[in-house]
């Protein structure tokens, strides 16, 4: 899959490149969605609203998926906006969302939005939100926060978004797993020996052992 392959692509960057971002509500932009700023004249007597949508598509060049819950019938004449105006004036007027990611553009129903709560493991927050930003996944309008406890982080928005968020943690989780871990050389005793004359003392992490006598025995 293409951006699968994509994501793959970045994160082996993001990992070999430290990158400090400050924690909290993530307000990058996602995978910009070029339109142009001219009004977009769309006449609609009785038409359904998916169909809508996917002539909005067609008429820009862009590659539109919609949702099987997205429902409605738009009557009447539409005001003339700018594209991007347009399409924001279609999802507040029938509750919808919609997401760019960079291929498609996904307009799902807002209560198919979803919150997940992820477990990071050994991924911070700061090298999954790079992963997110340098992606071009991220978007003011959805939430990812980190969470109270260990290791989580709370993203909440539509499917697409979801799936794209949780696609790249379990590609970051994959490769931190894979790398090889140091071997760890196990601590060697420190151990001294004083020789006294005859006799010797062996002096063991600090702690003095003996003394041994080489007297020969009578």
């Amino acid at each position: 899959m293409l951006m699968r392959s994509m994501i793959l692509c970045v994160l082996n960057a993001v990992l070999c490149v430290g990158v400090v971002i400050t924690t909290g509500i993530q307000v990058a932009l996602g995978a910009p969605l070029s339109l142009p700023s001219t009004p977009y004249h769309y006449l609609v007597v009785d038409q359904e609203l998916p169909a809508a949508l996917q002539e909005f598509g067609n008429n820009l060049n862009i590659r539109v998926s919609i949702s099987a819950e997205v429902k409605g019938r738009i009557r009447g004449r539409m005001p003339d906006l700018a594209p991007r105006e347009f399409l924001d004036h279609l999802t507040s007027l029938y509750n919808l969302q919609w997401y760019y990611d960079g291929l498609v553009l996904y307009v799902s129903a807002a209560k198919e939005a979803q919150t997940r709560l992820l477990l990071l493991g050994p991924i911070s927050f700061d090298a999954f939100t790079a992963a997110i930003d340098e992606l071009n996944i991220s978007d003011e309008r959805y939430i990812m926060r980190p969470a109270p406890g260990n290791g989580l982080v709370l993203a909440s928005g539509p499917p697409r978004f979801i799936a794209l968020v949780d696609e790249t943690l379990n590609g970051l989780v994959a490769q931190a797993q894979a790398r090889p871990r140091a071997v760890e050389t196990p601590p060697r005793d420190s151990v001294l020996m004083l020789f006294r004359g005859s006799s010797m003392m062996i002096i063991r992490d600090g702690r003095p052992e003996g003394p041994y006598s080489f007297d020969s025995p009578r």
